[in-house]
């Protein structure tokens, strides 16, 4: 029987593989607005889970007291979304992911205020660390260039507000499920506006990398929904990163991008410092179980 916390290992490294290739298709989409592209995410998303709390009789009701918490995680998702296909599509495929990937450090800041659950100064100096490994990725000045990388480091901090959100909608039995279709039917209403004010026609071919960017982003969403709800995020956070692997090898074979040293020195340090934070977490723990109850 597996534990919950393998579960959650499980769950993590599956929706880093599809957030890769939901990266990937959004690139492939060529020229359109990010809030087009984000709508037929949102969409093909909302569409699974619905037919998901169908089949199983679920129902679309959240349960009593957990509305204002579906609308952060919605809000916030919905800003990372956007941030998150604003950065791919103007950086380093590889760049717009680590920046996105700071996400489960910001997770255990908001986990202060939503959850109560407490980290101690050495994680908080780990958050520190990685962004500071953030800022040789960004590398700020005046220039053009930084722009999109902040705000690729912007739809982090919102994704790890949101994935907080989940963890804490999950604490309060709502089913994941439930969460995703509430999600991604708040961000395709968001998006609709946009699409019929600005509405940019497109080839079959986009259409297909667009609704396969759609199913892959559902398989993350997915993955990331089950993976919080089965352990905090200082517990799996350092298996998220194989996403950066992921994304770096599609980056290199489709688009023959290649970072730049500073790039690979900061995902190296965020990198890193999630394997330590990680190491530490689980000899913490098992200095507890040996020390048994007080």
């Amino acid at each position: 029987m597996l534990s919950n916390k393998s579960k959650a290992i499980g769950f993590i490294l599956l929706s880093a593989l599809g957030f890769a290739m939901m990266s990937a298709f959004v690139r492939l989409a060529g020229d359109l607005p990010f809030t087009q592209k984000s709508f037929f995410r949102n969409a093909v998303a909302m569409v699974v889970a619905a037919v998901l709390l169908k089949r199983d009789g679920s129902g679309f009701r959240w349960e009593k007291g957990n509305l204002p918490l579906l609308l952060l995680r919605a809000s916030c998702g919905t800003l990372g979304i956007f941030c998150n296909y604003y950065a791919i599509d103007r950086l380093v495929l590889a760049d717009a992911n680590i920046l996105n990937r700071m996400s489960p450090f910001f997770a255990i800041l908001f986990s202060l205020f939503l959850l109560k659950e407490r980290a101690n100064l050495f994680q908080y100096g780990m958050v520190l660390v990685a962004f500071g490994g953030s800022m040789l990725i960004i590398k700020p000045g005046f220039s053009a260039e930084a722009f999109p990388a902040f705000i690729g480091l912007l739809g982090g901090i919102a994704a790890g507000a949101a994935y907080t959100a989940v963890r804490a909608l999950s604490k309060k039995q709502e089913k994941s499920a439930r969460i995703v279709f509430f999600f991604s039917a708040f961000s395709t209403l968001v998006t609709l506006p946009f699409l019929i004010l600005d509405f940019h026609p497109m080839s079959w071919l986009q259409l297909v990398y667009l609704l396969g960017a759609g199913f892959a982003a559902t398989l993350g969403q997915f993955g990331v929904t089950l993976a919080y709800a089965h352990a905090p995020a200082k517990e799996i956070s350092v298996f998220d990163y194989s996403q950066v692997l992921f994304t770096a090898l599609f980056g290199f074979f489709l688009f023959g991008q290649v970072p730049d040293w500073m790039s690979v020195v900061g995902y190296a340090v965020i990198c890193g410092v999630s394997v330590v934070t990680f190491l530490y977490n689980r000899t913490v723990e098992s200095r507890e179980q040996a020390r048994g109850p007080v």
